[in-house]
């Protein structure tokens, strides 16, 4: 109901008036519609809204800062992470492997990109990983440099494991965790008198 007071402005009057009429149907409406109605004024949900952009943006600003995104893909995957609506292709994924069991291990890094562009699976950066082991190990010596970008990806696949604990169950694996894969790589980076071991060349590839 308008309420005038005096000879106030008629600007104010109806300012007045219409609060005042909204404060009176809010609990009416609010108990037909729950959540439709509230006598909270429109500055208030307006702010209330800026703040929540305000923290949304900050906690991507951190997010980007601690995990350091080299590629749009990786921006987007990473966010889509987080609420879990990131998945591989499984398709690229299924050719890496393939690729992988034939000793084309180019071509499987590749496969394995496409299945994981922004670089969030935990398995698929394990054979990554693999793939790097495999095409460096020599019977006499190891390649440092594939062994080294196999350490990065190993360590990349740990990290982003549940509890840092990865698991990869398949028969065609010599090592199953990205602990042995791990330390085996860095063995073969290590340098010291066992390169001199005339035995070595009797090991067998993992």
């Amino acid at each position: 109901m308008p309420i005038f007071l005096g000879e106030q402005p008629a600007v104010t009057q109806t300012v007045i008036a219409t609060k005042s009429s909204f404060v009176a149907i809010a609990p009416i409406v609010q108990a037909l519609v729950p959540g439709t109605v509230t006598a909270e004024p429109p500055g208030v949900m307006v702010r209330i809204a800026g703040l929540a952009l305000t923290v949304a943006y900050a906690s991507f600003i951190v997010w980007l800062y601690s995990a350091q995104p080299k590629t749009v893909a990786e921006v987007t995957g990473g966010l889509s992470s987080t609420v879990g609506a990131y998945h591989i292709d499984a398709q690229a994924m299924s050719d890496g492997l393939a690729f992988f069991r034939r000793d084309a291990f180019d071509e499987a890094r590749f496969a394995f990109e496409r299945a994981d562009p922004a670089h969030r699976d935990a398995r698929t950066q394990f054979y990554i990983a693999y793939s790097y082991y495999r095409q460096g190990w020599g019977r006499v010596y190891n390649d440092d440099v594939l062994f080294r970008k196999g350490i990065e990806a190993v360590d990349l696949a740990i990290a982003l494991a549940p509890d840092h604990r990865l698991i990869v169950d398949d028969p065609d694996l010599g090592m199953h965790s990205g602990d042995e894969l791990k330390a085996e790589l860095q063995r073969g980076v290590t340098h010291d008198a066992s390169d001199l071991n005339p035995l070595k060349v009797f090991r067998a590839r993992k």
